[in-house]
Protein backbone atom coordinates (compact mmCIF):
# COMPACT_ATOMS: atom_id res chain seq x y z
CA UNK A 1 0.00 0.00 0.00
CA UNK A 2 2.67 2.50 0.82
CA UNK A 3 4.59 2.36 -2.99
CA UNK A 4 0.85 2.81 -3.59
CA UNK A 5 1.26 6.61 -3.02
CA UNK A 6 2.57 8.82 -5.74
CA UNK A 7 3.76 12.49 -4.73
CA UNK A 8 4.29 14.17 -7.95
CA UNK A 9 6.54 17.54 -7.88
CA UNK A 10 8.52 20.21 -10.06
CA UNK A 11 11.34 21.62 -9.69
CA UNK A 12 11.36 25.85 -10.62
CA UNK A 13 13.07 28.53 -11.00
CA UNK A 14 11.72 31.83 -12.46
CA UNK A 15 9.79 29.49 -14.49
CA UNK A 16 8.22 25.88 -13.87
CA UNK A 17 11.14 23.48 -15.30
CA UNK A 18 11.36 19.78 -16.50
CA UNK A 19 8.38 17.66 -14.01
CA UNK A 20 10.18 15.64 -11.18
CA UNK A 21 8.02 12.40 -9.35
CA UNK A 22 8.91 11.04 -6.34
CA UNK A 23 8.57 7.34 -5.39
CA UNK A 24 8.56 5.86 -2.15
CA UNK A 25 12.03 4.76 -0.51
CA UNK A 26 12.64 2.52 2.28
CA UNK A 27 16.25 4.41 2.84
CA UNK A 28 14.05 7.83 2.85
CA UNK A 29 11.58 6.88 4.88
CA UNK A 30 13.99 6.00 7.84
CA UNK A 31 14.39 9.99 9.40
CA UNK A 32 10.75 9.65 9.27
CA UNK A 33 9.44 7.50 11.75
CA UNK A 34 8.17 4.01 11.06
CA UNK A 35 5.14 5.03 13.42
CA UNK A 36 4.59 8.21 11.82
CA UNK A 37 4.26 6.11 8.24
CA UNK A 38 1.56 3.23 10.18
CA UNK A 39 -0.73 6.32 11.66
CA UNK A 40 -1.27 7.73 8.16
CA UNK A 41 -1.74 4.59 6.46
CA UNK A 42 -4.35 4.00 9.44
CA UNK A 43 -5.36 6.98 9.23
CA UNK A 44 -6.02 7.74 5.38
CA UNK A 45 -7.53 3.40 5.41
CA UNK A 46 -10.18 4.91 7.75
CA UNK A 47 -10.91 8.04 5.62
CA UNK A 48 -10.17 7.61 2.01
CA UNK A 49 -13.44 7.65 0.38
CA UNK A 50 -13.61 11.56 2.45
CA UNK A 51 -9.92 12.19 1.35
CA UNK A 52 -10.57 11.66 -2.11
CA UNK A 53 -13.23 14.43 -2.40
CA UNK A 54 -11.37 16.97 0.08
CA UNK A 55 -8.30 16.26 -2.34
CA UNK A 56 -9.95 17.49 -5.45
CA UNK A 57 -11.99 20.22 -3.52
CA UNK A 58 -11.88 23.80 -3.28
CA UNK A 59 -14.93 24.66 -1.25
CA UNK A 60 -15.41 23.11 2.14
CA UNK A 61 -16.46 25.07 5.66
CA UNK A 62 -13.10 26.25 7.07
CA UNK A 63 -14.56 27.74 9.95
CA UNK A 64 -13.24 24.45 11.77
CA UNK A 65 -9.12 24.58 10.58
CA UNK A 66 -6.82 26.16 12.95
CA UNK A 67 -3.39 27.38 11.79
CA UNK A 68 -1.22 25.97 14.14
CA UNK A 69 0.52 27.57 16.63
CA UNK A 70 3.03 25.69 18.40
CA UNK A 71 6.13 27.00 17.32
CA UNK A 72 8.68 28.02 20.35
CA UNK A 73 8.06 31.60 19.91
CA UNK A 74 4.31 31.88 18.23
CA UNK A 75 3.98 33.79 14.83
CA UNK A 76 2.02 37.26 14.93
CA UNK A 77 -1.68 36.24 14.39
CA UNK A 78 -3.40 36.52 10.59
CA UNK A 79 -4.19 40.52 10.44
CA UNK A 80 -7.73 41.28 11.26
CA UNK A 81 -9.66 41.40 8.56
CA UNK A 82 -8.51 38.49 6.90
CA UNK A 83 -9.87 35.22 5.99
CA UNK A 84 -8.12 31.75 4.76
CA UNK A 85 -8.54 30.69 1.68
CA UNK A 86 -6.73 27.79 1.05
CA UNK A 87 -4.08 24.96 2.67
CA UNK A 88 -1.61 23.23 0.75
CA UNK A 89 1.10 20.74 1.43
CA UNK A 90 4.20 21.92 -0.12
CA UNK A 91 7.01 19.01 -0.84
CA UNK A 92 10.24 20.05 -3.07
CA UNK A 93 13.56 21.65 -1.55
CA UNK A 94 15.66 24.45 0.07
CA UNK A 95 18.26 25.39 -2.09
CA UNK A 96 22.08 26.73 -0.72
CA UNK A 97 25.82 27.53 -2.14
CA UNK A 98 28.76 27.28 -0.52
CA UNK A 99 32.00 29.52 -0.88
CA UNK A 100 34.34 26.27 -1.26
CA UNK A 101 37.30 28.73 -0.45
CA UNK A 102 36.08 28.92 3.00
CA UNK A 103 34.48 25.72 3.90
CA UNK A 104 33.94 26.34 7.97
CA UNK A 105 31.81 29.24 6.60
CA UNK A 106 28.36 28.40 6.95
CA UNK A 107 25.97 27.68 3.24
CA UNK A 108 24.16 30.68 2.23
CA UNK A 109 20.03 30.05 1.41
CA UNK A 110 19.07 30.78 -2.18
CA UNK A 111 15.31 29.89 -1.71
CA UNK A 112 13.47 27.41 -2.35
CA UNK A 113 11.26 25.51 -4.90
CA UNK A 114 8.29 23.25 -4.01
CA UNK A 115 4.89 21.78 -5.59
CA UNK A 116 1.93 22.92 -3.81
CA UNK A 117 -1.09 20.47 -3.17
CA UNK A 118 -4.43 21.20 -2.19
CA UNK A 119 -4.97 20.15 1.46
CA UNK A 120 -7.79 22.41 2.18
CA UNK A 121 -10.61 20.61 2.80
CA UNK A 122 -8.36 18.04 4.72
CA UNK A 123 -7.47 21.14 7.18
CA UNK A 124 -10.94 21.81 8.30
CA UNK A 125 -12.31 18.14 8.24
CA UNK A 126 -8.99 15.98 9.17
CA UNK A 127 -6.24 18.44 11.25
CA UNK A 128 -4.81 14.86 12.29
CA UNK A 129 -4.23 13.73 8.81
CA UNK A 130 -3.11 17.33 7.50
CA UNK A 131 -0.12 17.20 9.90
CA UNK A 132 1.31 13.79 9.63
CA UNK A 133 1.41 14.65 5.97
CA UNK A 134 4.54 16.69 5.81
CA UNK A 135 6.83 14.16 7.77
CA UNK A 136 5.24 11.74 5.27
CA UNK A 137 5.90 13.13 2.27
CA UNK A 138 9.56 13.11 2.93
CA UNK A 139 9.62 9.19 2.63
CA UNK A 140 9.42 9.76 -1.00
CA UNK A 141 12.41 10.83 -3.00
CA UNK A 142 12.27 13.28 -5.73
CA UNK A 143 12.79 11.55 -9.06
CA UNK A 144 13.21 13.20 -12.68
CA UNK A 145 11.42 12.56 -15.22
CA UNK A 146 10.70 13.66 -18.41
CA UNK A 147 6.99 12.50 -18.83
CA UNK A 148 4.67 10.76 -15.97
CA UNK A 149 3.06 7.11 -16.95
CA UNK A 150 0.43 7.61 -18.41
CA UNK A 151 -2.28 6.07 -16.04
CA UNK A 152 -0.87 8.91 -13.63
CA UNK A 153 -2.37 11.75 -15.19
CA UNK A 154 -6.44 12.64 -14.78
CA UNK A 155 -7.92 14.67 -17.11
CA UNK A 156 -7.96 17.75 -15.07
CA UNK A 157 -4.13 18.41 -14.07
CA UNK A 158 -1.92 15.58 -14.81
CA UNK A 159 -0.35 14.80 -11.29
CA UNK A 160 -2.01 13.71 -7.75
CA UNK A 161 -1.15 12.87 -4.35
CA UNK A 162 -2.91 9.56 -4.31
CA UNK A 163 -4.30 7.59 -3.16
CA UNK A 164 -6.04 10.96 -1.63
CA UNK A 165 -6.20 12.40 -4.99
CA UNK A 166 -4.31 15.76 -3.07
CA UNK A 167 -4.29 17.38 -6.51
CA UNK A 168 -1.58 20.25 -7.12
CA UNK A 169 -2.91 23.96 -6.41
CA UNK A 170 0.26 25.42 -7.29
CA UNK A 171 4.17 25.73 -7.30
CA UNK A 172 6.67 27.92 -5.04
CA UNK A 173 9.71 28.81 -6.35
CA UNK A 174 11.86 32.20 -5.98
CA UNK A 175 11.73 35.37 -8.26
CA UNK A 176 14.84 36.30 -7.32
CA UNK A 177 17.01 36.61 -3.93
CA UNK A 178 14.77 38.48 -1.60
CA UNK A 179 11.09 37.24 -3.02
CA UNK A 180 8.96 34.12 -2.38
CA UNK A 181 6.46 33.55 -5.11
CA UNK A 182 3.33 31.43 -4.91
CA UNK A 183 1.40 30.54 -8.45
CA UNK A 184 -2.18 29.02 -7.16
CA UNK A 185 -3.38 29.22 -11.26
CA UNK A 186 -3.28 26.18 -12.20
CA UNK A 187 -6.08 23.79 -14.64
CA UNK A 188 -7.80 22.95 -11.65
CA UNK A 189 -8.29 26.56 -9.75
CA UNK A 190 -7.47 29.94 -9.99
CA UNK A 191 -6.84 31.45 -7.03
CA UNK A 192 -4.38 34.26 -7.75
CA UNK A 193 -0.14 34.24 -7.53
CA UNK A 194 1.99 36.21 -3.80
CA UNK A 195 4.67 37.77 -4.99
CA UNK A 196 5.96 38.12 -0.92
CA UNK A 197 8.03 39.22 1.99
CA UNK A 198 9.14 37.71 5.04
CA UNK A 199 7.23 39.30 8.04
CA UNK A 200 8.24 37.15 10.66
CA UNK A 201 10.16 33.59 11.68
CA UNK A 202 9.84 30.89 14.34
CA UNK A 203 12.10 28.31 15.01
CA UNK A 204 10.09 24.80 14.48
CA UNK A 205 8.84 23.14 17.53
CA UNK A 206 11.08 20.34 19.13
CA UNK A 207 10.32 17.07 17.62
CA UNK A 208 9.55 18.41 14.22
CA UNK A 209 10.51 15.60 11.43
CA UNK A 210 14.26 15.74 10.43
CA UNK A 211 15.41 15.26 6.58
CA UNK A 212 16.29 12.44 5.11
CA UNK A 213 19.96 13.31 6.51
CA UNK A 214 18.76 14.18 9.87
CA UNK A 215 18.33 17.95 9.11
CA UNK A 216 16.78 19.81 11.07
CA UNK A 217 13.14 21.48 9.80
CA UNK A 218 13.63 24.58 8.51
CA UNK A 219 11.93 27.81 10.66
CA UNK A 220 8.18 28.58 10.24
CA UNK A 221 7.19 31.81 8.50
CA UNK A 222 4.81 34.56 8.49
CA UNK A 223 5.07 36.31 4.47
CA UNK A 224 2.93 39.47 3.53
CA UNK A 225 1.93 40.06 0.09
CA UNK A 226 4.01 42.51 -2.39
CA UNK A 227 2.84 45.00 -4.54
CA UNK A 228 1.07 42.68 -7.49
CA UNK A 229 -0.41 40.26 -5.70
CA UNK A 230 -3.69 38.67 -7.29
CA UNK A 231 -6.54 36.65 -5.56
CA UNK A 232 -6.98 39.20 -2.72
CA UNK A 233 -4.12 37.30 -1.20
CA UNK A 234 -2.09 38.86 1.41
CA UNK A 235 -0.04 36.30 3.69
CA UNK A 236 1.41 32.82 3.90
CA UNK A 237 2.25 30.67 6.80
CA UNK A 238 4.95 28.32 6.53
CA UNK A 239 4.31 26.01 9.43
CA UNK A 240 4.25 22.28 10.29
CA UNK A 241 7.83 21.97 8.72
CA UNK A 242 9.85 18.86 7.77
CA UNK A 243 13.63 18.75 7.02
CA UNK A 244 15.05 21.43 4.90
CA UNK A 245 17.59 22.95 6.88
CA UNK A 246 21.19 23.36 5.67
CA UNK A 247 25.00 21.93 7.47
CA UNK A 248 26.61 24.32 10.07
CA UNK A 249 29.39 24.66 7.60
CA UNK A 250 30.52 23.97 3.83
CA UNK A 251 32.83 21.59 4.75
CA UNK A 252 32.05 18.77 2.20
CA UNK A 253 29.36 20.50 0.56
CA UNK A 254 29.15 21.49 -3.14
CA UNK A 255 28.67 25.11 -4.42
CA UNK A 256 25.39 24.35 -4.93
CA UNK A 257 23.24 21.79 -3.23
CA UNK A 258 19.71 21.03 -2.34
CA UNK A 259 18.00 20.05 1.06
CA UNK A 260 14.48 18.14 0.32
CA UNK A 261 11.91 19.27 2.71
CA UNK A 262 7.87 19.48 3.29
CA UNK A 263 5.70 22.03 4.64
CA UNK A 264 2.09 22.95 5.47
CA UNK A 265 1.37 26.33 3.80
CA UNK A 266 -1.65 28.33 4.64
CA UNK A 267 -3.01 31.25 2.36
CA UNK A 268 -5.38 33.84 3.66
CA UNK A 269 -7.07 36.93 1.63
CA UNK A 270 -8.64 40.00 2.23
CA UNK A 271 -12.56 40.33 2.00
CA UNK A 272 -12.36 43.01 -0.07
Amino acid sequence: MRSSILLSAFYATAVVAAPSYPKFEADAATPTSPDDLSDYFSMLASKISAGVDAGSAQSCDLSNAVLPTTSPSPLPSVSEGLKLKHVAIGRGTQNYTCDLSNTTAAPAAVGATATLFNATCIASAYPDLLNLLPRVALAFNLTESSAYPANLIPSTTGEVLAPGNYMISGHHYFINSVTPFFDLNTTNWDLGTVPSVKNATATAPEGAAVGQQGEAAVAWLKLTAREGATGKLQEVYRVETAGGSQPATCAGMSAAFEVQYSAQYWFFESDS
